[in-house]
Formats: structure tokens, C-alpha cells, sequence
């Protein structure tokens, strides 16, 4: 490549972005340190020089380099973070990587940078190229460049291949042995999906990594059970792990018939995970035997950390940070540990008494104390698990991090979820989406740290979960009930389901449960209480053959103790063959709530086992779960679709402009939030602000009669009675007695007189933050009535062009739209168009995606009509742009 020019070098740099240091997952797992180059690297950046191979320094610098210059070297690590940018892949503190960028001299009004990056021969192959590409660009894309240059050796193919699989569209030409490529840096569809792409490959492969050690090492391992380094060393040894265990006791030669050593560092052989089970204060000097030792994770079952406050938080991150800079990734701290069932890893690395069999189902939890709970509630009803991971304080490894691993995962099916917060709430909406595609989803989320959730949080979370397609439960039986019906039977076609049994009342527990869950059901088949075995093999025979069903709920309740045995091997086998899931209650005198009517060998349960639950209720309910989430399957994928006629860098500069004289933010006043939406087709009803009863018929005049005059100031923006406001204005001497009183009645000289729109049924989208899921986009329809009933839907943003549209039919209101009043051949109008509604929705959703400053937006009331929808009022709220781990380049929350 060519070498450095002799642009102006800055002897005193400004400082680097603090927003440009990041931790990143290379493409085998392992976590690297990306950062701006800095003047101290100088002696650093000689030493990585001067370790690259002949052939490396060959193809990076196109002929022999043995040492920088003086001068290169200066340069190299004097840049200004603007026009000329370097940064620099850290691994234990050396550099592994350097990239740099430089602007060339003018291209006909773009701004093009020549780019470059060279990788440490001992760790080419881990995806650092495109790492330092990605960053690069997105520094570029923040100084306004928007072209990279490169001039790479014809013969340099690793480094073709970086450009060429990024996703950019390359532009190539060739000089000799030397290929001049150019591309620009705009974040493309293709560019995201290739980002994404190799964020779910290396998220997986770091999971991976935990879960599929060769090797072990117990640091606190001790004799007793009854201690965490003692239960944990048993389980490991129980499950008969396949590769070494070493346990790490400075004080015993041998615990449990191991050999032990004093530290980690003593270890003879490689250790992929540390299993950390000694007091909190002992933690660093282990970590520091850790990180010499170069383990690849640790599993810090100890606690003591952030649940105790904020030192304990401190400790906590200067933990993860420690370790993050030395390549490994943490579960914990306080975890109940992990486990993996696969035969050829056999890991049991938990503090738990009981683990489930070997199973087809992930879990994810964050409570140690509840997730052994949940483990021998899993085993007691026969759930095999695949892996398990309860990640404690959630200081690093997340449930975003297992869903990646999932979702690449052959052997899992379904994901069971425990949230008790959500680290990057549109990323794991993203994810979730993707996952839900393939695999069911089921997530219980207590929120925000067991406060109790209000019913607008609760109707929020269910509205956000079902968008992405998740199945959301409030409890864990709930959890399980779902489970057992996902990881072992078919989804329904549809929701027409069958009841049978041998108790009517116990049938029509199921149907008006059922009908409450939306499923459609008939009368039930009541086999009456003499039935037997045959009775039940022909009637779930039947139901499982006819082609207007599509799910079975089979109920038996002996009327006198007999063995169930024989009941539940005939519901077994006239389902068999079949593709539509069956369920059982069995009500027995000592009750089998957990019972399986086995499909397959020796009792083992397998796909085609058919599931009992200890209620028909509850049956029907995750039936009905199961269902919706089938639905949501079954839809076309959509895609956000943006509007051609956006001025983004206007409103930027709007934002900009705003920010610069309030930087913590505020409400834009009336008129900058109409420059504002204007920005992106978003208009409100003209309006003129006056400030006597002259300026008020002038403004009339110029808008056209009728008009409307309107009080202003919080206390009348939206007053439900109206009394700020007086419609229907015609003539100048109603304008200016309106606005005589209306400037008496509000204290306020200032009034709105804004032209009459269409008469129409009051809408209302607002977009707000949520603690726990980000931004969300709200809909519904205006009215005291509505607001008390809390009829409003939520979407997170950015909205698909699907759920723009099915976000205004969502609300319980909704028929109101079509002019329907819910009463059959009962009417209120014409339809609305709904279509101008949802485009706004889009708009709306494109503008917060643009720019993150908007914190609150309300459109209120919007008038929907059959011409259009008419926003009368629109207030916006700026301030500093909250963190975006997932815009911009990949990186480690």
C-alpha cells in the first residue's frame, strides 16, 4: 500500500472519542480490545512491526519494512481523530492490529479517504480486518468521508477478500501487480445483514467456547458438598465430564480423588474454563492467575458484587473489564453455573441438586436461587434440556449472547427465557424476531428487578413480546406448561380445537377456557364415565383424521382409582401418525400433573410424547399461547420500507442546531416541532401563533375561513372539555372575540389560529422511552373513555411496513376505523383511511430511527377521516442521545 503522506501531523493530538473504544468478539469467540491510536503506542507499534512476518510486512507495505522510520512512526500515532484516524487491536495488553484511515486531497467536492490495516501473523484468520474496517468506517462515516480507497497487491487475496465480503459494492481496477479498489461506506441493507451476520456467527462461537470446554479448572474446589466449591466439583464429577478437571486448592494435594494444584498458573495443561468459587476479595489475585494462564472464560459463581451496591458494582466491572482484556468471557458474577447435556461434553458446572435429562430445550435465567428451582421443576415433568445457563449479575454474558447461540444450535428447539432485565432491549427484539422464525421463544420477564409492574408496563411488554414474535408467560408453570407443548408436539394448523373426555364437567372447563384464549371450539365429546381405553383409542383416532381440527385437548378423570396406564398408551396411539398437537389431563386420585404418554424405548421421552397438564384450563391456555404464536409464524416477513421524500441532514441540522444551546434537551416549542416533522412528511394542520386580536384576524384572512382558535400552555394543549378551544370561526368578529377570551381565560397572549380540518375520529401515536424496552411507538384512538380503558398498542421501533399497518388495527377500538360499532348491523360512518395512518406510523418510526435525540414525540389529537389524517397538534422532546450498542459497529455492551 502506499506509504504515508506528508500532510500536517499534530505534535499534541486532542483526546481520542471515548465512543470509539470498544470490546469486540473475534470470529473464533474470543473477546479483542479495539481503540483509537494514541502518541504513547509509539514504542508498542514498533515492537508489533518488528514481530510480523517477511511476508506480511511484504504484502502490507509492497516490498521489505524491517523497521518504521522515525517519521512513519510519528505519524502513525499523531493523528487528528478527524481527517486522520488510527486505531488498534489489543489483546492482554499488546497490539494485535492496527488500521488506520487518511483523507485524500480533493475528489471533486467527495471526501475519500485512503484506508489500511495490517494483523499480527498469529492472529490472522480471526475476522480483525473486518473488525477494524467496520470501525474505521463507521469513525469516516461520524467525520463526514464517504468513500474508502484502497491499493492492495493483486496477489493479497486474504485482504481482497476483507473488502469484498464486507458487503460494500467494490469498485476494482488494476495497475500492474497492484488492484485499486474504492467503495463507499453508507450503511447498505446488505452492509447490516453482513454485520449481523458475523455478530450472530462470533456470539454464538464465544457461547459456544463456555459450553464446550476440553478442560476445567475448579478454583475453590473443596471435599464438601455442602460449600460452592465443593457442590460444584461434584457435579462436574457426577456428570462425568469428558475432558480434565483440575481442581485449584492451595491448601490439599487432592480433592475428591483429584489432583489439585495451588493456582491456575500450576495447571500442566490448557485451561478453557475457570470455574471461580472462592470469596469476593480473593477475586482478583485469581483473576490475575487467570489471565497469565490465558483461560478462555470464566464461570464466577462467587457473589458479593453489584446486588451489594456500588462498590460492589465498581468491582464488578473492573472484573469484566480485566478479563474482556484478555480475551475471556465472564458468566456471573453470583451464577448458578452452566450446563451442557450433550453426551460428548457431559457439563454440569452448577451448584444445582438435580439437573434435567438430555432434551432439546435451552434455558436462560439470571437468579441462581430461582434457577434451581426451575431446574428440578424442569426434571420433575420430564423436560430434557439441551444447555443451561444462569448468568447471575449479567455483567457480561447475556441472554442476548444465548439466543445468538440458539439460534445457530442444532440441537435445540426451543428457548425458555427468565428475564429480570433487558441489557439492549432492540437488540434482543432484533434477534428474538430472527430466532422466533425457527425456533418458539418463550420468555417469562418479572421487569425491572421484581417492581410490580403497572397495567400500562404489562399491556407494553405483552404488545413489544408479541411483535417479536415471543411467547410471553407471567409465571413459571406457565413457562413449563408452554414447553412441554413446544418441545414435544406439533404447532396447531389453526385454532379449531376438539375436547374429549369422560367428564362433562371437566370438558367444558377446557371450552370456555379455550374460547377465552381465541380458540374456536364445538361441543365437546363426551365419552361418559364408563368409558375405556377402546373408547378413547376411536374417538382420538377420529378427531385426529378429520380435516376441521387442527388441536386436541383429551381428558380423563376415572370415576373409581384404576391404573391410567392403559388410557394413556391408547390417547398415544390414536394420535400417532398425526400432525396436530394433543394434550391430556389426566385427574387421577393421587394426581400425575407431570405425566407423558411416552413415545418411544425404554421410557424415554422424545418428539410425539404427548403432554399432561394438572388442569384443563391450563391445557387450553398454553394451547391458545402455542396458537398465536403459530399465527405470528406463519406471516410474510416484512420489511422497515422508508419514505423517498425525507430530508434527513436538514432535520439533523434542526437537532443539532437545538442541542447546541440546550444540551440536556427540552420540549421544541410549537414551531420548531413543526420544522421539525415537516423534515419528514409529517405536516400538522397550518396554524399561525398571534398575539392580539389583530394578528388573529390577519392570520384568519391569510389561512382561509373557518378557522380554529386555541389557548396554549400545558394546562390547555388537550383539555378533554374543549374549553381552550373554539371551532367553526367564520367571520373576523368571531375570531377576535375568540381570542379575547381565550387569552383571558389561559393568562396567556398567546393563541392558535389554525385552518378547520376534516372533521374525524381523534387518533393519538406517541413515542416514548421504556426502561426496559427502549423506544416504543404507541397507538390508539383519543377520548377520556379510551385513556381510562388503557386501549392503547405499542410496537418497538423501527416499525416493518407490516406492523405499521397492523399497529392501527391492533387497539381494542379498532373497529371504530371502519366506521363499525362492534354490533352487528349497527354502524357510525364511513371507513377511515387507515392506510394514511399507518404511513404516518412510518414516518414517525423512520424520524426516531434518524435521530436518537427525539425522546418523546406526541401527535394528538390526529382527526382520521376518509381524505386523509389531519394532526392538529404535535409536541417533540430532545436530548443527549442515549447509548446505541446496536446501530454502528459490532461491539460487546
Amino acid at each position: 500500500m502506499t506509504e504515508l503522506s506528508d500532510a500536517a501531523t499534530p505534535a499534541d493530538p486532542p483526546p481520542p472519542p471515548q465512543h470509539w473504544f470498544a470490546d469486540v468478539l473475534a470470529s473464533d469467540g474470543g473477546v479483542v480490545r479495539l481503540r483509537p491510536i494514541t502518541p504513547a503506542d509509539a514504542e508498542d507499534l514498533q515492537r508489533f512491526h518488528a514481530g510480523l512476518s517477511d511476508r506480511t510486512r511484504y504484502l502490507r507495505y509492497f516490498g521489505p519494512y524491517p523497521k518504521m522510520t522515525p517519521k512513519d512512526l510519528f505519524r502513525t500515532t499523531h493523528v487528528d481523530y478527524h481527517d486522520r484516524v488510527g486505531l488498534v487491536v489489543e489483546l492482554g495488553g499488546a497490539i494485535i492490529a492496527v488500521g488506520r484511515y487518511e483523507l485524500l486531497p480533493d475528489r471533486a467536492g467527495a471526501r475519500a479517504a485512503e484506508v489500511a490495516f495490517v494483523v499480527a501473523d498469529g492472529h490472522q484468520g480471526r475476522g480483525l480486518g473486518s473488525i477494524l474496517l467496520e470501525h474505521l468506517a463507521g469513525a469516516a462515516a461520524e467525520n463526514g468521508i464517504d468513500t474508502f480507497v484502497a491499493e492492495v497487491l493483486a496477489e493479497n487475496k486474504t485482504m481482497v477478500t476483507v473488502f469484498r465480503d464486507a458487503g460494500y459494492q467494490v469498485r476494482r481496477s488494476r495497475d500492474g501487480s497492484v488492484l485499486h479498489l474504492e467503495f463507499a461506506i453508507d450503511p447498505t441493507e446488505a452492509l447490516l445483514t453482513v454485520r449481523d451476520s458475523r455478530e450472530r456467527a462470533s456470539e454464538a462461537r464465544s457461547v459456544g467456547n463456555l459450553l464446550g470446554p476440553r478442560s476445567v479448572a475448579v478454583i475453590g474446589a473443596t471435599p464438601s458438598a455442602g460449600r460452592v466449591g465443593g457442590a460444584v466439583l461434584a457435579n462436574l464429577l457426577g456428570a462425568v465430564f469428558q475432558g480434565p478437571i483440575y481442581p485449584v486448592n492451595p491448601n490439599r494435594s487432592a480433592v475428591r480423588g483429584v489432583p489439585s494444584y495451588p493456582t491456575v498458573r500450576d495447571i500442566p495443561g490448557e485451561v478453557d474454563l475457570a470455574v471461580v468459587a472462592v470469596p469476593s476479595t480473593e477475586i482478583k489475585s485469581v483473576l490475575d492467575d487467570c489471565m497469565a494462564k490465558g483461560v478462555k472464560g470464566l464461570l464466577v459463581l462467587t457473589a458479593g458484587f453489584s446486588e451489594t451496591g456500588p462498590a460492589g458494582y465498581a468491582a464488578e466491572r473492573d472484573l469484566v473489564d480485566a478479563a474482556r482484556g484478555h480475551g475471556m468471557r465472564v458468566v456471573g458474577p453470583s451464577a448458578l453455573g452452566i450446563a451442557n447435556t450433550d453426551p460428548a461434553v457431559s457439563l454440569n458446572a452448577t451448584l444445582a441438586s438435580v439437573l434435567p435429562g438430555r432434551g432439546r430445550v435451552g434455558f436462560f435465567c439470571q437468579s441462581g436461587p430461582l434457577g434451581a428451582a426451575i431446574l428440578g421443576e424442569a426434571a420433575a415433568r420430564r423436560l430434557g434440556l439441551s444447555t443451561f445457563v444462569s448468568a447471575g449479575n449479567r455483567a457480561d454474558v447475556s441472554g442476548n449472547d444465548l439466543l445468538q447461540y440458539w439460534d445457530t444450535d442444532p440441537d435445540t428447539d426451543v428457548v425458555l427465557l427468565y428475564l429480570e432485565t433487558f441489557g439492549n432491549p432492540r437488540k434482543f427484539s432484533r434477534i428474538a424476531r430472527r430466532v422466533a422464525r425457527t425456533k418458539p421463544v418463550v420468555v417469562v420477564s418479572n421487569g425491572r428487578n421484581a417492581t410490580p409492574l403497572s397495567p400500562l408496563e404489562r399491556s407494553l411488554g405483552r404488545d413489544l413480546f408479541a411483535q417479536a414474535g415471543i411467547v410471553q408467560v407471567d409465571t413459571i408453570a406457565e413457562m413449563f406448561d408452554c414447553a412441554m407443548l413446544l418441545a414435544y408436539q406439533p404447532l396447531p394448523a389453526g385454532p379449531r380445537l376438539a375436547v374429549i373426555g369422560n367428564s362433562a364437567a371437566l370438558e367444558w372447563l377446557a371450552v370456555d377456557a379455550a374460547r377465552g384464549e381465541g380458540l374456536t371450539v364445538g361441543e365437546p365429546t363426551d365419552l361418559g364415565p364408563q368409558a375405556d381405553p377402546a373408547d378413547y383409542l376411536t374417538a382420538v383416532a377420529a378427531a385426529a383424521r378429520d380435516p376441521e381440527i387442527d388441536a386436541l385437548i383429551v381428558i380423563f378423570a376415572p370415576p373409581v382409582p384404576v391404573s391410567i396406564a392403559a388410557f394413556a398408551e391408547a390417547i398415544r396411539s390414536g394420535a400417532e401418525g398425526g400432525s396436530k398437537p394433543v394434550l391430556t389431563t389426566f385427574v387421577a386420585e393421587h394426581g400425575i400433573p407431570n405425566l407423558l404418554a411416552v413415545r418411544g424405548g425404554g421410557g424415554i421421552v422424545e418428539r410425539g410424547s404427548i403432554p399432561s397438564f394438572p388442569e384443563p384450563e391450563r391445557a387450553a391456555r398454553a394451547l391458545g399461547r402455542v396458537r398465536r404464536y403459530a399465527d405470528w409464524r406463519t406471516r410474510p416477513i416484512s420489511t422497515v420500507v422508508r419514505p423517498a421524500d425525507l430530508d434527513i441532514e436538514r432535520a439533523r441540522e434542526l437537532v443539532g442546531e437545538w442541542m447546541s444551546r440546550a444540551p440536556e434537551g427540552d420540549w421544541l416549542d410549537d414551531l420548531d416541532a413543526v420544522r421539525l416533522l415537516a423534515c419528514y412528511g409529517v405536516h400538522v394542520v397550518e396554524f399561525r401563533e398571534v398575539r392580539d386580536a389583530d394578528a388573529a384576524e390577519a392570520a384568519a384572512e391569510e389561512l382561509g375561513y373557518p378557522v380554529a382558535a386555541k389557548a396554549t400552555g400545558e394546562l390547555w394543549r388537550i383539555r378533554p372539555d374543549l374549553s381552550g378551544v373554539r371551532l367553526d370561526l367564520w367571520r373576523p368578529s368571531a375570531v377576535r372575540r375568540a381570542y379575547d377570551d381565550l387569552a383571558e381565560l389561559s393568562g396567556n397572549e398567546v393563541v392558535h389560529i389554525q385552518r378547520m380540518a376534516t372533521k374525524g375520529l381523534g387518533c393519538v401515536l406517541r413515542v416514548q422511552d421504556d426502561p426496559s424496552f427502549g423506544s416504543v411507538i404507541a397507538f390508539g384512538l383519543s377520548g377520556t373513555i379510551i385513556d381510562l380503558l388503557g386501549d392503547r398498542v405499542y410496537r418497538a421501533l423501527p416499525l416493518t411496513e407490516a406492523e405499521a399497518a397492523a399497529l392501527i388495527e391492533a387497539p381494542r377500538a379498532a373497529p371504530l376505523l371502519d366506521g363499525r360499532t362492534g354490533v352487528p348491523g349497527r354502524t357510525v360512518g364511513e371507513p377511515v383511511d387507515k392506510h394514511a395512518l399507518a404511513q404516518l406510523a412510518q414516518r414517525i418510526s423512520a424520524l426516531c430511527d434518524d435521530l436518537p435525540e427525539v425522546r418523546e414525540l406526541a401527535l394528538e389529537p390526529i382527526l382520521a377521516s376518509p381524505q386523509g389524517a389531519a394532526i392538529l397538534y404535535a409536541r417533540v422532546r430532545i436530548g443527549p442521545e442515549p447509548s446505541r450498542f446496536d446501530v454502528g459497529p459490532r461491539r460487546l455492551a
